[in-house]
């Protein structure tokens, strides 16, 4: 099957990152928004330099909220939440993404099996975090020169090439556990989870570090 043009490689001006969960409800919000979050502080621009982050999810709640702890723990951090839409995962959302990264690695085995290429552009989240952190940032093109855009998919392919070099030290080491249903303080350290996963991710595409 060839899928229709814009498949993975974005356009010329943007980037495209989709998150992806089960309900699109806890996990995937959370690391979308705070993807976003971190991109703005780094940038000071929501768009990120033409980096689109977005999420959906294997069993997507279409048009329910996030789930009020996920709302908390964004406030934690001091990222937006308002507006959120919850999303089923469609075969366009895959098509149109520069990068997939998910929960866990059956989200990941879920999107690849839906096809349009997708295997080099998908990793779970801590599975994506490991292999950056081994990225040499002088390898990468300089976003001032080449723009943010070449730089993102820059690191994709480097990632992409390290995947059966750099193995994770246990299967549940590449996984983000679902906190749907549970307590707040769960939601929390879930939260600060995902945010540790993000951070070098972020500063990898953008070239520009935490502000501390």
């Amino acid at each position: 099957m060839t899928a229709p043009e814009g498949r993975g490689i974005g356009t010329d001006t943007s980037f495209r990152i989709l998150h992806v969960s089960t309900g699109n409800v806890c996990r995937s919000p959370i690391t979308e928004r705070l993807t976003r979050h971190a991109l703005c502080d780094r940038l000071g621009d929501p768009m990120g330099g033409g980096l689109i982050v977005e999420s959906a999810g294997t069993w997507g709640h279409e048009g329910a909220p996030m789930e009020a702890n996920a709302e908390i723990v964004l406030a934690d951090f001091g990222a937006d939440a308002s507006g959120f839409v919850g999303r089923e995962l469609l075969d366009e959302h895959v098509i149109r993404a520069d990068l997939v990264l998910t929960a866990t690695r059956d989200h990941r085995a879920q999107v690849i099996s839906m096809g349009h290429s997708a295997g080099l552009r998908t990793f779970t989240l801590k599975e994506f975090t490991r292999l950056v952190r081994a990225i040499d940032p002088a390898t990468l093109p300089d976003p001032a020169d080449d723009g943010m855009v070449e730089r993102a998919r820059a690191l994709v392919r480097a990632a992409a090439a390290l995947r059966g070099w750099l193995l994770a030290p246990s299967a549940e080491a590449d996984e983000v556990n679902d906190p749907y249903g549970a307590p707040i303080t769960f939601f929390r350290s879930i939260g600060d989870e995902i945010q540790q996963a993000l951070d070098p991710v972020v500063t990898a595409l953008t070239g520009v570090p935490t502000k501390r």
